[in-house]
């Protein structure tokens, strides 16, 4: 079987179902895609293709980056919260899921759940692609990895320093670190962890990968020489909002600013997934100055979605 046509209907639930060849894939795909858009290089492989876009949490980047990407690939999009549609009044997902089958080529869900998007798939011969959980965030962790290769060059060796939430975008570095040779450091005030499941994903293929996923109390050890420094939220989107109050005084020592990413590596990158804080987790100056990639980043979710979308829609 050809690497597309292992793709071929496949659905895209956490990056945890994906080998390490096959995730540089999906993301050698995504970047042919962003060379062919630069030389506007037509590219309409979904011609006639219908996505069916379900969200049930606010979004800016996932929205449009999805909308764009179908798009440029000639499908289209059908774009519903769940408040519009019979599920407000109790029909059973595998009802919705059936019916959406029938009419769509796949589904782009975000939601709160992993198990409902694992319900989607179960329902759905067609493909269901993750666009957010509060457990994982494949689709960003993918625009991740193009960014550090676009601008390091390699995975295996380097060293990212992360800070913020323990949360689905922190747990899908570690996933996709572990997988693709990369050294994580996570800071974060003691008390807080990520999911046990993803953890021990995380630390069992980092072993066979020679990297390590490392949890610290000290920020300095995280960021000192480290090539990435990535802050995201202290209080994550569809979070206990009773705790956001706590959190950010719990993460307060954890802001990233210029003294701290000064302890990097000269060349360092900053990332943020967005949206972004300034003054809780990072600073103005840090975000809008020499080392940031967050906008490169915020576009390659783009370019990556659409990698998705033309191996896995059939």
């Amino acid at each position: 079987m050809s690497m597309k046509n292992r793709f071929r209907g496949k659905d895209f639930l956490t990056l945890m179902d994906f080998t390490p060849v096959e995730i540089d894939f999906i993301l050698r795909t995504a970047a042919d895609f962003k060379r062919k858009l630069a030389r506007k290089e037509p590219h309409e492989y979904l011609r006639g293709r219908t996505i069916a876009m379900l969200f049930e949490k606010p979004s800016t980047r996932t929205r449009f980056s999805f909308q764009a990407a179908a798009a440029h690939l000639g499908a289209y999009t059908f774009f519903a919260m769940p408040q519009q549609l019979q599920l407000s009044r109790g029909e059973p997902i595998k009802d919705t899921a059936r019916i959406i089958d029938r009419y769509c080529d796949a589904l782009v869900i975000r939601t709160f759940g992993q198990e409902v998007v694992e319900e989607y798939a179960e329902y759905m011969v067609n493909p269901v692609i993750n666009a957010l959980t509060d457990l994982t965030h494949p689709c960003q962790g993918l625009a991740d990895l193009l960014t550090i290769r676009e601008h390091k060059g390699r995975f295996r060796g380097l060293k990212l320093a992360y800070v913020g939430d323990l949360w689905n975008v922190c747990q899908t570095l570690m996933v996709v670190s572990s997988l693709m040779g990369i050294d994580m450091y996570i800071a974060r005030p003691k008390g807080y962890e990520p999911a046990e499941e993803i953890l021990k994903f995380a630390e069992e293929h980092a072993e066979e990968r020679g990297s390590q996923i490392v949890l610290t109390t000290d920020l300095e050890e995280a960021v000192r020489g480290a090539d990435v420094v990535y802050a995201n939220t202290f209080h994550s989107m569809g979070g206990p909002e009773l705790e956001k109050e706590k959190r950010i005084r719990d993460f307060a020592p954890y802001q990233i600013n210029s003294e701290v990413l000064s302890l990097a590596k000269e060349d360092v990158i900053f990332m943020h997934c967005l949206p972004g804080y300034r003054g809780e987790e990072m600073t103005d100056e840090v975000i809008e100055g020499p080392h940031s990639v967050v906008f490169d980043q915020g576009e390659n979710r783009m370019h990556t979605e659409k990698a998705v979308l033309a191996l896995f829609v059939p």
